[in-house]
C-alpha cells in the first residue's frame, strides 16, 4: 500500500533513450489492450488506491481522457490473470509539451496483492515498447515521492528525475521531491538518482 503520509510533490521524469525489451510475465498473467468495460475495473484498482474519491468518479475520468478522443486504445494496457480479471494497468498516452505534443506514461498500479511478481515491470516495458515501435522519444513520466518504488522502476528503465523540464500543467517541484525522497531511500538509492537527474 502507498504510504500517502509521505508529502506529495510533483516529480517529472523523462527518458530520452529507451531500447526494446522482452516482456517477462510470470504464468497465468497477460498483457492485452483495452476492452469494453475495463474502466470499470480500472476504476476498482484506482479508486482502491486512493486515487479518485469513488469508482465513478474514476470512471468518468477514464471515459473522458481516454475514451472520447483521437488516442488509440491499442495504448490502454492491461494485466490479467488466469482466470480474466484485471489486476493491472498502465497508458502509454500523449500530452502537451508548450504547445507540442509529447509522449507520457500514466497511471502504472497492479493489485496489491499480486504485487513484488515483476507485473508493474512487465506493464512498463509493454507500454514503452509501444513507444519504441512508435519511434516515439523521449517518454515522461509525472509522479510522485509516495511511488519511490516506482521511480527506482522508472529509473531502472533509462527515466531520469528532471530538475527544471516539466509537461502538461505540472511545475516542477525538484527540490522538494529530492529532499522528501532522501529521508525515505537508502543512500544508495538516492544518490543513483541524484547523480542521474538532468537540468
Amino acid at each position: 500500500m502507498l504510504d500517502r503520509t509521505i508529502p506529495f510533490y510533483n516529480t517529472i521524469l523523462r527518458c530520452d533513450k529507451y531500447t526494446f525489451q522482452p516482456i517477462t510475465l510470470p504464468d497465468a498473467y497477460r498483457i492485452i489492450s483495452y476492452q469494453p468495460g475495463f474502466e470499470q475495473d480500472w476504476a476498482r484498482l484506482e479508486y482502491s488506491a486512493g486515487d479518485f474519491g469513488s469508482e465513478k468518479e474514476a470512471v468518468e475520468y477514464f471515459q473522458g481522457k481516454y475514451l472520447s478522443g483521437d488516442g488509440s486504445t491499442d495504448d490502454l494496457l492491461f494485466t490479467l490473470d488466469n482466470s480474466g480479471k484485471v489486476i493491472g494497468s498502465c497508458i502509454s498516452w500523449t500530452d502537451d509539451r508548450n504547445g507540442h505534443p509529447v509522449n507520457s506514461l500514466h497511471w502504472l498500479i497492479v493489485e496489491e496483492y499480486c504485487q513484488r511478481k515483476g507485473l508493474g515491470r512487465a506493464l512498463c516495458i509493454a507500454a514503452m515498447n509501444r513507444f519504441y515501435q512508435k519511434g516515439c522519444e523521449p517518454v515522461y513520466i509525472h509522479t510522485q515521492p509516495w511511488s519511490w518504488k516506482a521511480i527506482l522502476l522508472y529509473s531502472s528503465l533509462g527515466f531520469r528525475i528532471q530538475k527544471t523540464d516539466t509537461f502538461s500543467a505540472y511545475i516542477n517541484q525538484y527540490r522538494e521531491a529530492m529532499e522528501t525522497l532522501k529521508g525515505i531511500l537508502p543512500e544508495e538509492q538516492y544518490s543513483m538518482l541524484e547523480k542521474a537527474a538532468e537540468e
